[in-house]
């Protein structure tokens, strides 16, 4: 078996100089880099990674946990994030805590602190002080993606500046009879998402001179057939019906739009419907919605624990408890497409 020591005397190196090139850690010159490269390549040789690991106590290995991984957003920042890791040659190891309480416990108290992880990214979960303390102590980096943890980085995004950015746009074309379907507190979860999605869209009509209508709110639980249920019950009033829907995610969105034509409504004739996420189907239909790019998301996630886990040459390592960290914003952008326009003119 090829070990490094035929890669070191194939390329006129030392193995020091073949590891620092292999692994990506510390300085080796370009051209270095290449001719080791190509005698590793020549040579069939393949890292080892347990000796890796032995020899610098990381093990290229990162721990995501997410509560749900069905869901759109939590698989486009885990494809995110492994697409990263990949390009820097580590592994992923993912957590799906769908289970509940049981399934959480045994990840926190088991699996992160006993299996060989050099870093964990959560995903829209709201850790304890216990759960972040004991990571820290075994000095495992950690960054948050959905929601401020103290003293942990948190790539966020503002929930109701987004659902805000959505009314508005509907208010913008002229619209002043603007529903929302949303969640309240029985479907609140972790960071509390829904409340703020249905903060931002009041806080909008307020801000446009216009109070909110409890009746024009229905509670749904963030999936196409919820919306699907919701919106059936605001369309079909005979009077007096919206002429916009605002939905805290698209496909509750979406759910609307098929409720709407299952109604023999029109969109956006009769009705304009807005989303937040730019889920993957929302260009499918014609969605308007607030794009907040969860891909990227998991790549800055990735980017973040690599400042910690790989410093450039000459900084200083950063404390793994990492307590200075500050809100990472995350950026978001309005997307126009053909399911929002005008009101029709009033007939009265």
């Amino acid at each position: 078996m090829v070990g490094i020591d035929d890669v070191a005397k194939h390329a006129g190196v030392s193995t020091a100089t073949v590891s620092r090139a292999l692994s990506g850690r510390g300085y080796v010159s370009d051209a270095t880099r290449a001719k080791v490269s190509a005698s590793a390549e020549h040579l069939d040789y393949v890292v080892s990674s347990n000796a890796s690991s032995l020899a610098s106590g990381r093990t290229r290995n990162v721990g995501i946990v997410v509560p749900f991984l069905s869901e759109w957003y939590f698989s486009s920042v885990v494809e995110g994030a492994e697409t990263a890791l990949l390009r820097r040659g580590y592994d992923l190891t993912l957590y799906n805590l769908t289970g509940g309480g049981d399934d959480r416990r045994s990840v926190f108290e088991h699996f992160l602190l006993r299996r060989r992880v050099d870093a964990v990214i959560a995903v829209s979960l709201e850790l304890s002080d216990d759960e972040v303390s004991s990571l820290h102590s075994l000095g495992k980096p950690l960054v948050s993606v959905g929601g401020v943890l103290p003293g942990v980085p948190s790539l966020t995004v503002v929930d109701s500046a987004m659902t805000s950015l959505s009314t508005e746009h509907l208010l913008s074309l002229g619209h002043t009879r603007i529903a929302h379907i949303g969640a309240d507190s029985a479907f609140d979860r972790d960071f509390k998402v829904p409340t703020y999605r249905r903060k931002g869209y009041e806080q909008a009509l307020r801000d446009a001179g216009i109070t909110p209508d409890p009746a024009l709110f229905r509670a749904a639980d963030f999936t196409m057939k919820g919306g699907f249920r919701a919106a059936k019950q605001l369309l079909g009033q005979p009077r007096d019906r919206p002429t916009a829907i605002v939905a805290a995610s698209d496909e509750m969105a979406i759910g609307s739009i098929l409720a709407a034509r299952d109604l023999g409504l029109n969109v956006p004739g009769d009705v304009s419907v807005s989303g937040v996420d730019d889920h993957q189907l929302a260009d499918f239909f014609g969605l308007t919605t607030v794009a907040q790019f969860p891909k990227r998301q998991g790549e800055r996630a990735v980017e973040l624990l690599m400042e910690h886990l790989e410093p450039a040459p000459g900084s200083a390592q950063p404390a793994a408890d990492l307590s200075s960290a500050e809100r990472v914003p995350v950026p978001f952008e309005l997307v126009v497409r053909s399911s929002t326009a005008a009101p029709k003119p009033s007939t009265a």
